[in-house]
C-alpha cells in the first residue's frame, strides 16, 4: 500500500491536535461550544467555512463529524453533481465507504455533508441543497476561499453560520514543522525553517508538501536551505479571476495610484503580472483611472493610458510589462482631480431622482414649422450664459473646477 502524503499523515483528528484558528477552536471558541452543546441536544448547525487555502477547513469538518459520531461524506464542488449527494441521502441509513470511521447501523443522526469549494456550485445546485438543510436531513458544511456573501445564495447562507478562518501565523506553521520533523525523522536548520515559513504564506498544505519533497531530496539528517529552495522551485502567485482576491489586488492597485504611491502601485502591478493577469485588463483599468482620478488636472494622462493599452495590444507579454510599469509610474505621479467624475454622478443622481424633466424650449431644435410656432429654439444664443438646465434644476452646479485636486 502506498504511503500517504505527509499532509494527510499529519492531519489532526481532534481539536486538541489542531493547530491555529484559536478564535474558533480555542478556549471559548464557537466550534468547541457547539460540539459541547451537541452532546446534550444532538443538534449541530450547518456551517460555511470561509478562509484561504491550507487554513484547516477540511480538517475541521472531519473533526466535527468524528466528534459528533455522524456519517461523513466529503465532496468537491468541482467534480460533484447534486445527484451524488442525493444518492447519499437516499441511502443514509446504510454504511458508506466514504465514512471516515465506524458508525453504528442503529444511528439515526443526520449525516455530515462536506462540500469543498462550495462557490463552484451554481445557483441551481445550491438551491437543491436548500431543502435538505432546511429539514435538518443533513448537517451541511461548505468550504470556500471566496466571500460567501457573493458566492453562496442568500437562502442557503441564512441557514448556515459563517465561520471565518485566517491564514496560519508563523507561530502556527513553526508548530506544524516541529511535528513534521518527527514524521520525516529529519530536522531543518534555522535558515531553511525561516525560508519555508515565509514561502508557505500561511498555507499548511504548501508547507508540508515542500518539506516532504525536501526531506526526500536530502541525504543528510538536516535539511539545508539549498534543498528547501530546490523543493519549492518557484512560488506560484495565482488567483481566481472571478474570486475575491482578484478584486482585492486590483483595488489595491487603483488605490495606490490614487494615493500617488508609486512603489505600492508597481508592487500590485507586479503581483497581477506574475499571476498571469491579462495585460489588456490592467491597461483598461488604467484608462478608466486616467479620466476618473486625474481628469482635468492633467488631461494628457488619458492619452498616455490609451497608448499603454495600444502597446499591450501590439506587443503583449513579456515586453509590455515595461509599458505597463511606465504608464503606472506616470499615472501615480500625476496630479489628481475628480471634479469631472463627481460632477457626472451628481448630475446622474438628479436624473434618477427627477426623471425626464422637460428640455427648455430655447435649446430644443425647431426642425419643423410647427415646432417653431411652439417656440422651439426661441431666443437661443450659441454662446449664451443663460441657465440651460431644466426649469426645476436651474441654479444647480455640478462641476466645481479643482474642487478635489491634489
Amino acid at each position: 500500500m502506498a504511503k500517504a502524503p505527509l499532509a494527510e499523515e499529519l492531519r489532526p483528528k481532534s481539536l486538541t491536535e489542531f493547530v491555529g484558528q484559536e478564535h474558533l477552536v480555542g478556549r471559548g471558541g464557537i466550534i468547541k461550544k457547539l460540539l459541547r452543546s451537541a452532546r446534550k441536544t444532538n443538534f449541530f448547525p450547518s456551517l460555511v467555512f470561509w478562509g484561504p487555502p491550507g487554513s484547516g477547513k477540511t480538517t475541521l469538518a472531519r473533526i466535527i463529524a468524528r466528534d459528533l459520531k455522524r456519517r461523513y461524506h466529503e465532496f468537491s464542488a468541482v467534480n460533484t453533481s447534486m445527484k451524488d449527494i442525493q444518492n447519499i441521502l437516499q441511502n443514509n441509513r446504510k454504511n458508506s465507504q466514504d465514512t471516515l470511521f465506524t458508525v453504528p447501523s442503529s444511528q439515526k443522526k443526520s449525516p455530515v455533508i462536506f462540500v469543498d469549494e462550495i462557490h463552484r456550485f451554481n445557483k441551481a445546485q445550491q438551491d437543491k441543497l436548500l431543502p435538505h438543510v432546511e429539514r435538518g436531513e443533513i448537517v451541511f458544511i461548505g468550504a470556500t476561499t471566496e466571500n460567501p456573501s457573493f458566492e453562496v445564495i442568500g437562502p442557503l447562507l441564512s441557514r448556515c453560520r459563517v465561520l471565518v478562518l485566517g491564514q496560519l501565523s508563523q507561530k502556527d506553521l513553526t508548530k506544524i514543522i516541529a511535528k513534521a520533523e518527527k514524521a520525516v525523522t529529519k530536522t531543518l536548520d534555522s535558515q531553511s525553517k525561516h525560508f519555508l515559513v515565509e514561502a508557505a504564506n500561511g498555507d499548511a498544505r504548501v508547507l508540508l508538501n515542500v518539506l516532504e519533497i525536501a526531506a526526500n531530496l536530502s541525504t543528510a539528517k538536516q535539511i539545508s536551505l539549498k534543498e528547501m529552495r530546490q523543493a519549492l522551485q518557484r512560488r506560484q502567485l495565482t488567483f481566481d479571476r472571478q474570486g475575491e482576491e482578484f478584486y482585492n489586488v486590483i483595488s489595491a492597485f487603483i488605490k495606490s495610484m490614487r494615493a500617488s504611491n508609486i512603489d505600492a502601485a508597481l508592487y500590485w502591478l507586479a503581483r497581477m503580472i506574475e499571476a498571469g493577469q491579462d495585460p489588456l485588463y490592467i491597461a483598461r483599468r488604467m484608462v478608466v483611472f486616467a479620466s476618473e482620478d486625474i481628469g482635468m488636472a492633467q488631461p494628457t494622462a488619458l492619452v498616455v493610458a490609451n497608448e499603454v493599452f495600444k502597446a499591450c495590444e501590439v506587443i503583449g507579454y513579456p515586453e509590455c510589462t515595461i509599458n505597463l510599469a511606465h504608464g503606472v509610474t506616470y499615472l501615480a505621479r500625476a496630479k489628481k482631480d475628480r471634479s469631472s467624475y463627481n460632477a457626472y454622478f451628481a448630475a446622474l443622481d438628479d436624473v434618477k431622482t427627477h426623471g425626464n424633466l422637460p428640455v427648455p424650449l430655447k435649446i430644443r431644435n425647431p426642425v419643423t414649422k410647427l415646432m417653431k410656432n411652439l417656440d422651439y429654439g426661441k431666443d437661443y444664443e450659441m454662446y449664451t450664459h443663460q441657465d440651460l438646465l431644466p426649469k426645476k434644476l436651474q441654479g444647480k452646479k455640478y462641476y466645481n473646477e479643482n474642487s478635489e485636486q491634489t
